[in-house]
């Protein structure tokens, strides 16, 4: 009988991804566990978080080398997560931690940067990484491709002509030494290598988010939660409510910033409508958690992008699209003439999640690229 594949997901916490995913993996046999270094201020549960909250930068060395040691040790398959390696996992600063440190870093570092990759490689493990937003996108493409993007309307020293080149350096790094490249955001298969794929958010557990039930709520509570307001887009989306509000429509607004997840769904589980992105072009994970409530999201899709996902998912997004600009009137006709509409497309949205987005379907596709990674190097 074969010894069941042995997974580490590392070494970040984006969104909660890889440890829901290690999670369904355990489900179908995998040895599977999940580490990141520091926990986030959304305390997504993982299974292991290297560093305590006191903990300074110095404590990032150690268990960087313990990480690799026991990616080494007791591991067949490295699945590598929102673009990052093992070393260095950190950009310092000269704020950060002093100027020694600093200048320690810019001296030596250069010389082990993803150096976990070629040892790793050496080592006869299978090598995976996914890509999840900005940790690829680079401002500079956005710019000249895209009539809307972040890039348009972000702070301008959020991408850099040096985020930009580090970016791409990665990404070919990634290529050189990785069995298999995914991306969860549509328009990262213009900047990825053709090989990548596409794959779906996994970070929610369909047996833990049951679904809410919107009631035909007279006065309708929209939500909007953003990690990041410049990217999110709100405020125009603020901008939009307040002018709605003026004009006498009459619904309920909540801006959800600062909790843990588990907080933040309380908040979910009474909205009948949440206002998402509008500048990425995709819906990003906490679309993913509300319409697994049941709950009907607006978001900006990026039509051009959709070609980088299955047909069959194009077909049956319950999205509602907008746009900047659009923004208003089509959130003023949600809360007016198709308000009643809102429970029915919050089911749809619930089956949309159940087909695409469910963890145990995702993880039984990397199962097997986890077994043709391993074969390969056989």
């Amino acid at each position: 009988m074969m010894k069941p594949i042995r997974v580490l997901h590392c070494p970040d916490i984006v969104g909660g991804n890889p440890a829901n995913l290690a999670r369904a993996e355990r489900k179908l046999g995998l040895q599977s566990w999940a580490v990141t270094f520091r926990q986030t201020v959304f305390s997504y549960p993982i299974d292991e978080v290297l560093l305590k909250p006191s903990d300074g930068v110095w404590a990032y060395f150690p268990n960087m080398l313990k990480l690799l040691w026991q990616a080494l040790r007791n591991y067949d398959v490295i699945h590598y997560n929102f673009g990052q390696t093992i070393i260095p996992y950190i950009t310092l600063r000269k704020e950060t931690g002093g100027l020694f440190i600093w200048l320690l870093a810019k001296v030596f570092f250069p010389f082990f940067r993803m150096i976990d990759l070629p040892i790793l490689h050496s080592a006869g493990k299978g090598i995976l990484v996914t890509f999840q937003g900005d940790d690829a996108r680079q401002g500079d493409y956005c710019l000249r491709n895209f009539r809307i993007s972040t890039a348009h309307f972000i702070e301008p020293d959020y991408y850099t002509a040096k985020s930009d080149a580090a970016k791409r350096k990665l990404i070919t790094k990634f290529d050189h030494y990785a069995d298999f490249i995914y991306y969860l955001n549509p328009d990262l298969g213009y900047i990825l290598p053709e090989r990548a794929k596409f794959i779906p958010y996994a970070h929610v557990d369909m047996n833990e988010w049951k679904v809410v039930p919107i009631p035909n709520n007279p006065r309708p509570l929209v939500i909007h939660a953003p990690s990041h307001r410049g990217i999110k887009g709100t405020d125009i989306i603020l901008q939009a409510v307040a002018q709605l509000k003026k004009e006498g429509v009459d619904f309920d607004f909540q801006l959800v910033e600062g909790l843990a997840n588990k907080d933040a769904r309380e908040v979910y589980e009474r909205a009948d409508l949440l206002i998402d992105q509008l500048y990425a072009g995709w819906y990003g994970g906490l679309s993913v958690e509300l319409m697994a409530l049941g709950k009907p999201v607006m978001c900006y899709i990026r039509e051009g992008d959709l070609k980088f996902i299955p047909e069959e998912m194009r077909m049956e997004l319950p999205i509602i699209m907008i746009t900047p600009d659009a923004l208003q009137s089509i959130l003023f006709a949600w809360l007016t003439e198709k308000k009643q509409d809102l429970p029915s497309l919050g089911i749809q949205s619930r089956s949309f999640v159940e087909k695409w987005h469910d963890p145990l379907k995702i993880a039984s596709r990397l199962r097997e690229d986890y077994q043709h990674s391993l074969e390969s190097k056989q």
